[in-house]
């Protein structure tokens, strides 16, 4: 039932001290590309290609690089840890990622493969957050700073938060420091459909220009992403370099007022360290990924319950939610303000029309946000996450019988969808319908025993059965999970 957030690829780039003192400094790169993430339908088609072609440009400009391909939590960890050995007081490190990225608390996280995130708190515990690992890195000695962040794609995870921040969130990075989003704060992208990214094309083009330096390879790269794509990725730059940096060993720093920049040394260059062995995945979902990952077992099928009773069978209760504020009210609001300019230009923009569905929702204007999921779904008929949304939300406002048939469209293009069922049970318990609601979140919670709505709402549906002691147990193992909940159900009208 919950609201995705929208929010993915990330790359991180690091480098060397201004201070004469750092002239010596070597360069070591990170370079990671996430594609298979088990909570995705299919594996993502550029990361891997984009880590692999940046890796060979890094190499020729006389970096030691390390390159993962679809590391687990555990993988991210001991890379980053590699990365922090060898930094010494004016090393250059730089760290690329691409894959899936989520804003939470105002801080960016990489997203590891096997992360398993059902609730905001779990991007904190599974994630990387982007601040985090360059402070790492400052406080090793590298002067100077490079974040590079390829993940405002619209992830599979959003879907799972009732709250709604789309992209990536801007970064309070160390002195020293130049960071790159491939698209602009709180924003996402789709996919073009390429098996490399429009980002990465043109960063490695204007990288091989010669006689350029960092920060004019980045500002070129956000130019030549905003003309190809008519504006609708603007690529997003801070920079608190103190002097000119470049990446070319070759390439002579440009005068400034500042300390004249440190020519790059020669270093040997290394090849990449194999990625580690993923542990075991995660229960909902497996795909097979590339090697040097071994593939995770697929989980066994589960049964779904059967749907509902027929319509006749429901009763609509009266709406129990506040009044919608008004789009003239939410005009102002910068995301939507942003999707507006978008849907302007293009009315059949089925993703800008799916996020600001959830943006109106997150804000409590159901009538638009189902009006705009509906309009995407003209444009995709088969985006199983806005049937989803709009059977959540059709739920939430009493419409029950057109909720019933968004879920039950959404499990039959996506069988054992765990939010579907979770929605489904929603709608089945303010219906009435206690035992269709017991054996949805039955299903859900197979599925994840974490999900704390399922948990919460099987036991008010065992109440209302008749198995109070039951039905109490789920209660209080929901609200130790998450003192929340139950506000969160009687803002949905149900006690």
């Amino acid at each position: 039932m919950k609201i995705r957030l929208a929010l993915l690829a990330t790359l991180i780039f690091s480098i060397a001290s201004s201070a004469p003192s750092l002239a010596a400094g070597e360069r070591f790169a990170l370079v990671i590309g996430n594609a298979k993430y088990p909570d995705a339908d299919a594996p993502l088609k550029e990361p891997i290609n984009d880590a692999r072609d940046v890796a060979d440009e890094l190499k020729r400009d006389g970096f030691i690089v390390d390159v993962g391909e679809n590391l687990t939590g555990d993988g991210m960890r001991r890379a980053f840890d590699k990365l922090y050995g060898k930094i010494k007081p004016g090393s250059v490190a730089l760290i690329f990622f691409s894959g899936y990225g989520i804003q939470s608390n105002r801080q960016s996280y990489m997203i590891p493969v096997d992360a398993q995130i059902w609730a905001e708190p779990d991007v904190r515990r599974d994630g990387f957050s982007l601040e985090t690992v360059l402070g790492d890195i400052n406080s090793r000695g590298a002067g100077v700073k490079i974040a590079l962040v390829d993940a405002s794609r619209r992830n599979p995870f959003e879907r799972r938060f009732r709250s709604f921040s789309a992209g990536l969130a801007p970064v309070i990075a160390p002195n020293g420091t130049l960071v790159m989003y491939s698209a602009a704060l709180s924003s996402v992208i789709s996919d073009n459909g390429s098996d490399h990214s429009l980002f990465v094309r043109e960063l490695l083009k204007e990288i091989r220009t010669p006689d350029l330096m960092a920060e004019e390879i980045l500002n070129r790269t956000r130019v030549g992403v905003t003309r190809a794509s008519r504006q609708e990725q603007v690529p997003w730059i801070s920079s608190s370099l103190a002097e000119d940096f470049s990446f070319s060993p070759g390439g002579a720093p440009r005068p400034s007022n500042a300390l004249p920049a440190p020519p790059p040394a020669e270093v040997a260059v290394t090849p990449p360290a194999p990625p580690p062995p993923p542990p075991a995945p995660p229960v909902k979902t497996a795909t097979a990924p590339t090697p040097p990952p071994p593939a995770p077992p697929k989980p066994a099928e589960i049964t779904l319950p059967p749907p509902p009773p027929p319509a006749p069978t429901i009763v609509q209760p009266a709406p129990t939610t506040p009044p919608s504020p008004s789009a003239l009210a939410l005009a102002d609001d910068p995301t939507i303000k942003g999707l507006n300019d978008k849907l302007d230009k293009d009315p059949d923009d089925a993703a800008a029309l799916y996020r600001r569905g959830q943006v109106f929702a997150s804000k409590g204007a159901y009538d638009l946000a189902i009006k705009d999921f509906t309009n995407s779904l003209r444009v995709n008929p088969k985006d199983v996450e806005a049937y989803n949304n709009r059977c959540w939300v059709r739920t939430v406002v009493g419409d029950l019988q057109a909720a019933l048939r968004d879920c039950n469209e959404a499990l039959r293009l996506r069988p054992n969808f765990v939010d579907a069922l979770d929605s489904r049970g929603l709608m089945n318990l303010k219906s009435g319908q206690n035992k269709n609601a017991i054996a949805d979140f039955d299903a859900a919670l197979k599925i994840n025993p974490r999900l704390t709505s399922s948990l919460y709402g099987r036991g008010l549906a065992k109440k209302r059965n008749g198995s109070i002691a039951e039905g109490d147990l789920d209660i209080a193992n929901a609200k130790a999970m998450d003192p929340n909940i139950v506000k969160e159900f009687s803002e949905y009208g149900v006690q």
